[in-house]
Protein backbone atom coordinates (compact mmCIF):
# COMPACT_ATOMS: atom_id res chain seq x y z
CA UNK A 1 0.00 0.00 0.00
CA UNK A 2 1.27 3.43 -1.15
CA UNK A 3 0.99 6.41 1.33
CA UNK A 4 1.36 10.08 0.13
CA UNK A 5 2.95 12.96 1.98
CA UNK A 6 2.95 16.06 1.11
CA UNK A 7 5.14 19.27 1.38
CA UNK A 8 5.84 22.56 -0.07
CA UNK A 9 3.04 24.19 0.60
CA UNK A 10 2.57 28.52 2.13
CA UNK A 11 1.84 31.70 2.27
CA UNK A 12 3.17 33.95 -1.29
CA UNK A 13 2.60 36.79 -3.03
CA UNK A 14 1.33 37.13 -6.48
CA UNK A 15 3.76 36.29 -8.77
CA UNK A 16 5.78 34.20 -6.58
CA UNK A 17 6.34 30.63 -7.26
CA UNK A 18 6.62 27.61 -4.94
CA UNK A 19 7.35 23.81 -5.64
CA UNK A 20 5.18 21.37 -4.14
CA UNK A 21 6.42 17.96 -3.67
CA UNK A 22 5.06 14.05 -2.69
CA UNK A 23 6.84 11.45 -1.39
CA UNK A 24 5.49 8.08 -2.03
CA UNK A 25 6.13 5.40 0.40
CA UNK A 26 5.67 1.48 -0.89
CA UNK A 27 7.86 -0.18 -3.74
CA UNK A 28 5.44 0.43 -6.26
CA UNK A 29 5.38 3.95 -6.60
CA UNK A 30 6.43 3.48 -10.61
CA UNK A 31 2.99 1.37 -11.34
CA UNK A 32 0.96 4.60 -10.62
CA UNK A 33 -0.38 7.12 -12.23
CA UNK A 34 -0.20 10.66 -10.42
CA UNK A 35 -1.97 13.55 -10.03
CA UNK A 36 -2.14 16.58 -8.48
CA UNK A 37 -5.94 18.07 -6.96
CA UNK A 38 -7.00 21.55 -4.97
CA UNK A 39 -10.03 22.75 -3.30
CA UNK A 40 -10.61 26.37 -2.16
CA UNK A 41 -13.30 26.84 0.08
CA UNK A 42 -16.60 26.88 -1.06
CA UNK A 43 -15.50 24.67 -4.17
CA UNK A 44 -15.18 21.42 -5.36
CA UNK A 45 -11.96 19.84 -5.63
CA UNK A 46 -10.21 20.18 -9.04
CA UNK A 47 -7.69 18.51 -10.75
CA UNK A 48 -4.56 20.50 -11.84
CA UNK A 49 -2.56 18.11 -12.96
CA UNK A 50 -1.79 14.70 -14.15
CA UNK A 51 0.86 12.58 -15.06
CA UNK A 52 1.43 9.18 -16.06
CA UNK A 53 3.41 6.20 -14.51
CA UNK A 54 6.40 6.73 -16.85
CA UNK A 55 6.11 10.54 -16.37
CA UNK A 56 6.22 10.29 -20.38
CA UNK A 57 2.39 12.12 -20.55
CA UNK A 58 1.16 15.17 -18.54
CA UNK A 59 -1.79 16.77 -18.01
CA UNK A 60 -3.14 20.68 -17.25
CA UNK A 61 -5.98 22.46 -16.44
CA UNK A 62 -6.66 25.39 -18.50
CA UNK A 63 -6.02 27.74 -15.95
CA UNK A 64 -2.47 26.55 -14.69
CA UNK A 65 -1.54 25.58 -18.27
CA UNK A 66 2.32 27.40 -19.21
CA UNK A 67 2.38 28.24 -15.35
CA UNK A 68 2.87 24.96 -13.62
CA UNK A 69 4.57 21.91 -14.55
CA UNK A 70 4.27 18.42 -13.05
CA UNK A 71 7.09 16.18 -13.06
CA UNK A 72 8.18 13.04 -11.06
CA UNK A 73 11.27 11.07 -10.45
CA UNK A 74 10.41 7.38 -9.85
CA UNK A 75 13.65 6.94 -8.07
CA UNK A 76 13.06 8.69 -5.27
CA UNK A 77 9.04 7.73 -5.28
CA UNK A 78 7.98 11.72 -5.54
CA UNK A 79 6.23 13.44 -7.77
CA UNK A 80 6.25 17.36 -7.97
CA UNK A 81 4.34 20.30 -8.81
CA UNK A 82 6.25 23.67 -9.77
CA UNK A 83 4.20 26.52 -9.49
CA UNK A 84 5.01 29.71 -11.00
CA UNK A 85 3.74 33.20 -11.41
CA UNK A 86 0.73 32.15 -8.72
CA UNK A 87 -1.97 34.44 -8.75
CA UNK A 88 -4.54 34.70 -5.78
CA UNK A 89 -7.38 31.99 -7.57
CA UNK A 90 -4.28 29.92 -7.38
CA UNK A 91 -5.28 29.88 -3.17
CA UNK A 92 -6.62 26.12 -2.36
CA UNK A 93 -5.87 23.41 -0.45
CA UNK A 94 -3.08 21.42 -3.07
CA UNK A 95 -3.76 17.15 -2.64
CA UNK A 96 -1.19 14.60 -4.17
CA UNK A 97 -3.23 11.44 -5.52
CA UNK A 98 -1.93 8.24 -6.90
CA UNK A 99 -4.10 5.54 -8.98
CA UNK A 100 -2.84 1.97 -9.42
CA UNK A 101 -2.42 0.79 -13.14
CA UNK A 102 -1.03 -2.10 -15.01
CA UNK A 103 -1.60 -0.36 -18.50
CA UNK A 104 1.79 -0.30 -19.98
CA UNK A 105 -0.25 3.10 -22.07
CA UNK A 106 0.17 6.91 -20.60
CA UNK A 107 -2.40 6.77 -19.18
CA UNK A 108 -3.88 10.01 -16.92
CA UNK A 109 -6.79 10.32 -14.97
CA UNK A 110 -8.66 13.09 -14.29
CA UNK A 111 -11.29 12.36 -12.15
CA UNK A 112 -11.02 12.28 -8.53
CA UNK A 113 -12.86 9.04 -8.02
CA UNK A 114 -11.04 7.67 -10.40
CA UNK A 115 -8.05 7.84 -7.72
CA UNK A 116 -7.11 5.14 -5.25
CA UNK A 117 -5.07 7.38 -2.67
CA UNK A 118 -4.95 10.70 -1.34
CA UNK A 119 -2.36 12.74 0.97
CA UNK A 120 -3.02 14.79 3.41
CA UNK A 121 -2.96 18.28 1.35
CA UNK A 122 -1.21 21.52 2.18
CA UNK A 123 -2.00 24.67 1.83
CA UNK A 124 -1.06 27.26 -1.16
CA UNK A 125 -2.07 31.01 0.10
CA UNK A 126 -1.43 33.55 -2.29
CA UNK A 127 -1.76 37.21 -1.31
CA UNK A 128 -2.54 40.12 -3.38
Amino acid sequence: QVQLVESGGGLVQAGDSLRLSCVASGRTFSRYAMGWFRQAPGKEREIVAGISWSGISQYYADSVKGRFTISRDNTKNTVYLQMSSLKPEDTAVYYCAARSTQAMAPVIYLQSDEYDLWGQGTQVTVSS
